[in-house]
């Protein structure tokens, strides 16, 4: 079972920072999603978003820093719902 979740890790890790990166490449595709979280400057926090994404992402596939990527990606998500939640 560790093996399978230390091949999984870096392939999720490479994936996320992916979609971050593809934040800068194409960021139209992202904004009506960041919406939500964001409704004003949401092209300037569909970057940021990416950043984090990429930044994650990358914190991923490094063992030594995947402990605390798992984290960080935890936190993300509560940070993105919340910002839907208070911007209903």
């Amino acid at each position: 079972m560790a093996e399978e979740s230390s091949r999984t890790a870096p392939v999720a890790g490479a994936m996320l920072a992916l979609a971050g990166l593809s934040h800068f490449v194409a960021p139209q595709l992202y904004e009506g999603m960041t919406k939500p979280a964001f409704p004003a400057n949401t092209r300037q926090h569909v970057y940021i978003d990416g950043g984090i994404e990429t930044a994650l992402g990358v914190a991923l596939v490094v063992p030594k820093t995947r402990k605390l990527a798992v984290v960080g990606v935890l936190a993300y998500l509560l940070y993105l719902a919340g910002n839907v939640v208070r911007n209903r």
